[in-house]
């Protein structure tokens, strides 16, 4: 990426964070960062993933909708309201529809020339997707060959890189439900392949599943997830949140 496209980018993210800080506003401390040491170095996150990591991003330099409307916006908006004098950058490249291997296929363009110093994965769920609706053969094993290599590779280019990898989930609600207990079966599979390869990488690993299970004791399903899949807004600020918490563990 060009040193111009960068600086376009910082400027426009601290601006954004700028015109949302009020006058008079006492603002978060800086000691004790929970995100990154304030070592003075620009902070580069990078969330990577699927429709869900894109949430209807747009492709373009549209400040308003880059980082698209779901998780990912959510985290974006948080960390530069609470640390608007950080050198901090946020990149969105989640695609709908991407799969393990989709990621595989992009991952020099977006991910690793980018140089992210805080990398987040989202993915899994479109593997499952393949193989119930689609009768693909994949399987948890190929899933996890890829997602490693990938790693391998990031690690390799960015060795000071701190991985964030999400738990794929699903709840019981829409296309899930006609198939539930495949659904569930595939999707168990993968969970564990995520947080196998988070404690091989050392890497923060978030898990989903269990937050949005117990969420169905405040509301409905369909309340977190519209089809069992895609979360619902309440969905996706849980999302947010369990991401928040658990970078928090770590710094």
């Amino acid at each position: 990426m060009s040193n111009s496209r960068r600086d376009f980018l910082k400027k426009a993210s601290l601006a954004g964070a700028a015109a949302m800080a009020a006058p008079g506003l006492v603002l978060a401390s800086t000691k004790d960062d929970p995100y990154l040491p304030d070592d003075g170095a620009g902070k580069t996150f990078l969330f990577q993933g699927d429709s869900i990591t894109d949430g209807g991003r747009s492709f373009d330099k549209d400040w308003n909708h880059v980082y698209g409307q779901g998780y990912a916006y959510l985290i974006t908006a948080r960390i530069n309201f609470d640390y608007p004098g950080r050198d901090y950058r946020f990149f969105n490249r989640g695609i709908s529809g991407n799969t393990i291997n989709d990621l595989a296929a992009r991952w020099q363009k977006d991910t690793l020339d980018i140089k992210p110093d805080v990398l987040s994965i989202l993915i899994g769920i479109n593997d499952v997707h393949r193989v119930v609706m689609q009768g693909d053969k994949s399987t948890d094993e190929d899933f996890g060959k890829v997602y490693d290599q990938l790693l391998v590779e990031t690690t390799a280019a960015l060795p000071n890189v701190k991985l964030i990898l999400l738990e794929p989930f699903i709840l019981p609600v829409g296309m899930v439900n006609k198939n539930a207990e495949l659904w569930a079966a595939e999707v168990k599979k993968r969970q564990v392949v995520v947080r196998t390869l988070a404690l091989k990488f050392n890497a923060i690993y978030v898990p989903l599943q269990d937050v949005f299970n117990k969420a169905l004791q405040k509301a409905k399903a369909d309340h977190w997830i519209w089809d069992g899949v895609h979360p619902m807004p309440a969905g996706h600020e849980l999302i947010a949140r369990e991401w928040m918490k658990a970078v928090k563990k770590l710094y």
